[in-house]
């Protein structure tokens, strides 16, 4: 039999009864035990007579166990290999546990990846069919329409004018949902005007409605306002959603107003609808039906952009020309309006202009070069991109 190693720490020798509730546990102790060739305790007896009986038992070890040496080294040699397969197959059940717990993982997060991009599709295909319905119904509306005028007995060309002009509507709002923004986006906007609208006596004309993101703006905030716009679908929109609004033509309305009624006039996205004398008009128009401290607000796309001017502002084409800030701003001020202040409205997006040189990542000698060339790109970038809207904010003086 093997001698024990007297440099090993004393360990206490595994119990049996431990190994058969935790068998994982002790396999280290097990080794030890064997490994070493470490004696099995001899287990104690209470009082006198189990005293004599552990130390009868320890005078008889050494004669028991020196004639079975060799079948001793055989069970301890056995006992060993048992003890490697043991600890290979706790190695391998540790491993196939860990393989377990990653594959959980991974099935939890495929599940919830495919939870998450199955609610997306739902979403994105909701959005459509709430778009789908929506063009069914001013399609069907507009089809209507149609059929009563034939029905009525109105000569043919003007039953086909009246389908053309739906059609035309129809597709006009569309491209006001796709290009245009949302209604949210849109009222978000607006937005920047309410601070004008404080102490304003009177309540405010909104000249091409649309779909009402103005008035329902206004509404909110107590305001009281009323709208007009040539397509009958917009005012159908606004009308369903409580709004005041009339179809009809937003010169005619606004020179119907009684003089000096009206509290604020607002048009969004509409002068550049219309010839340069039309817009004057308008404006001289606005300041009759202004009462003393009224506000005028137009808001158009932004011509000092070359994006916008070269490319944005001919999307719509209904468009008829860009209106300048400057010459805008001087139309106000000779219709009587003072003070006049232009508003710079929704800059492009950072990713959409053109890059920035980091002065940080470059060496000293080479800054100043760099410097000079991002000032230049600010230059250039200012007249590429810029602010894509301007809003034009004209005050009629109060009584002297």
């Amino acid at each position: 039999m093997a001698a024990s190693d007297d440099n090993s720490p004393p360990r206490r020798p595994p119990v049996l009864d431990d190994f058969l509730v935790e068998p994982t546990r002790d396999l280290t102790d097990w080794r030890w035990l064997w490994s070493g060739d470490h004696p099995f305790p001899i287990r104690s007896h209470r009082g006198v007579l189990g005293r004599l009986l552990v130390g009868f038992k320890r005078l008889l070890r050494p004669l028991v166990k020196t004639p079975q040496n060799d079948l001793w080294e055989r069970q301890r040699t056995f006992n060993l290999i048992l003890l490697e397969h043991l600890e290979r197959l706790e190695a391998a059940r540790a491993d196939h546990l860990r393989r377990i717990e990653y594959q959980e993982a991974l099935d939890s997060e495929g599940i919830h990846e495919i939870m998450r991009h199955n609610d997306a599709l739902f979403a994105r295909a909701d959005q459509k069919l709430d778009r789908y319905r929506r063009e069914a119904r001013d399609l069907l509306g507009s089809l209507g329409a149609a059929l009563a005028t034939v029905r009525s007995g109105v000569s043919t060309p003007e039953a086909v004018e009246a389908v053309a002009r739906a059609h035309e509507e129809h597709g006009y709002l569309e491209l006001e949902r796709r290009y245009r923004g949302t209604e949210e986006e849109i009222r978000e906007r607006i937005a920047a005007y309410l601070p004008y609208f404080e102490n304003v006596p009177g309540p405010v004309l909104d000249l091409g409605c649309g779909r009402g993101e103005a008035l329902a703006l206004l509404r909110d905030h107590g305001i009281a306002g009323r709208g007009v716009d040539a397509s009958e679908r917009m005012v159908q929109l606004c009308r369903e959603r409580g709004l005041e609004a009339e179809a009809g033509d937003l010169f005619a309305v606004l020179a119907g107003v009684e003089e000096g009624s009206l509290g604020g006039v607002v048009s969004f996205h509409v002068i550049e609808h219309l010839p340069a004398a039309s817009l004057d008009r308008l404006v001289r128009l606005a300041y009759r039906a202004l009462r003393p401290g009224g506000v005028l607000i137009l808001e158009t796309p932004n011509p000092l952009s070359v994006a916008v001017a070269a490319r944005n502002f001919w999307l719509d084409p209904t468009h008829v020309r860009p209106v300048h800030p400057d010459s805008l701003k001087l139309m106000c001020e000779l219709a009587g309006f003072d003070p006049v202040e232009r508003l710079d409205l929704r800059p492009f997006p950072a990713s959409q202009r053109l890059p920035e040189i980091d002065l940080a990542t470059l060496p000293a000698d080479q800054r100043p070069l760099a410097d000079q060339v991002n000032r230049l790109r600010d230059r250039l970038d200012e007249v590429l991109f810029g602010y894509q809207d301007f809003g034009m904010v004209g005050r009629k003086p109060p009584h002297p």
